[in-house]
């Protein structure tokens, strides 16, 4: 089979060896990542469902919800939250096949719900969250896309591109590692830090300043005194993860908005800005790696939402982060490699229009002495593209 590789020698300078490198993440709390976490929570038990009732994956797509911030009053040691924040989950589910009625509507609202649960554990979904849902259906040439042959991929459900590259260099290996410890080990030791998380690093040479916004909850907090106590032992922290990954100097800055003066300091009640006017969508926030990094080469796609049988902005995206970092692990010689996934509407998804393969080599080895191990390795992925669809069900791959 004919897959379109193409391969050559990249002739940019390597990110890690440029003067000036700039990454972000927006944490778990995030508005925006809350919406991403959403988006893709509600597709995977739309999917399971489809899955369990008809035996394959029906239309849908959930990638377009919304977060409008609501409005609290955090005190030291505890206020309230004076208007809950309003979810809205808009988007295209087939709510009836085969004769059969799919509540889809009612399993977009639950999970929404269990999510932010599970996402933010100083939140009352009850009262502090309102969750609605405005799921349309989607046209019928859409769902005529979703039929494949027997035995073969399914068709694309768009023409559209994926982008992928690895390794991390040193600076986005730190502000994604940094994210995940706070979220995962620090909270745990300091309950008044918060799940919203927003880390920006910004690399000049051998040095990495990190800038972090970090939610701090109200009633765990009860003074000035506290909370700038809190502040430190997060720099402490932040300073020590990222000082284990990085081989040069390390500055940490931790919300800078803060008037302490005037005691206007980062105070939520549930750990998150969407409290307090921070609205949030799908796709504003990290790509499907995780990170915003304006240094790359990147998909502007929401990822998140997106059906994961033959959506190309979804599928695309995660295959060409994989195939990257599979040809840098497998083909002796390949130092950085980047690849660029084009498909078109209709076609198979194992065959795309084009599969770009750039990789940066080292001394003494050329593009052209790797081509064919290279090619060899985009074109096992490609065959193998559709176990994706399962690891996406499964919660084994993240786009967010």
């Amino acid at each position: 089979m004919n897959r379109n590789i193409r391969v050559e020698g990249s002739k940019a300078t390597p990110v890690a060896e440029r003067r000036i490198e700039l990454v972000e993440r927006k944490g778990i709390g995030h508005p925006d990542t809350l919406c991403d976490g959403i988006a893709e929570s509600v597709m995977r038990e739309l999917s399971q469902e489809y899955l369990d009732r008809f035996g394959g994956i029906l239309h849908h797509n959930t990638d377009e919800s919304q977060l409008v911030a609501g409005r609290s009053d955090p005190q030291f040691g505890g206020g309230n939250v004076v208007q809950p924040i309003y979810i809205l989950i808009v988007g295209r589910a087939t709510k009836e096949f085969d004769g059969e009625s799919i509540p889809a509507d009612t399993i977009a609202v639950e999970t929404a719900r269990e999510y932010v649960r599970e996402a933010l554990e100083n939140i009352d979904t009850e009262s502090e969250v309102i969750v609605d849902c405005r799921m349309g259906e989607g046209s019928t040439d859409l769902k005529d896309v979703f039929e494949p042959e027997s035995g073969s991929a399914p068709s694309a459900n768009d023409t559209s591109f994926g982008i992928g590259y690895a390794p991390f260099s040193p600076t986005e290996r730190v502000v994604h590692d940094t994210e995940h410890a706070i979220y995962a080990k620090l909270r745990e030791d300091i309950p008044a830090v918060g799940e919203d998380v927003k880390i920006m690093g910004k690399r000049d040479g051998d040095t990495l300043d990190l800038t972090v916004a970090v939610a701090t909850v109200a009633k765990h907090v009860d003074d000035l005194d506290a909370y700038i106590s809190v502040m430190d032992d997060v720099e402490e922290f932040v300073h020590g993860v990222a000082s284990d990954r990085f081989d040069g100097e390390v500055n940490v800055a931790v919300n800078t908005a803060d008037d302490r003066d005037e005691g206007s300091v980062y105070l939520t009640e549930t750990g998150t800005s969407a409290e307090m006017g921070d609205d949030g969508s799908v796709g504003r926030g990290n790509r499907a790696n995780g990170l915003i990094t304006p240094a790359r080469e990147m998909s502007l796609e929401a990822a998140s939402g997106k059906n994961p049988f033959n959506h190309i902005g979804k599928l695309y995206n995660l295959l060409a982060s994989e195939l990257s970092n599979d040809v840098y692990e497998e083909v002796d010689g390949v130092e950085e490699a980047s690849v660029k996934l084009l498909s078109q509407i209709g076609s198979p998804i194992d065959e795309p229009q084009v599969a770009a393969v750039n990789v940066h080599t080292e001394e003494g080895v050329t593009a052209d002495e790797v081509e064919y191990e290279v090619g060899s390795v985009i074109d096992d992925g490609l065959e193998d593209v559709t176990s994706i669809t399962q690891r996406i069900i499964n919660g084994e791959l993240g786009t967010f």
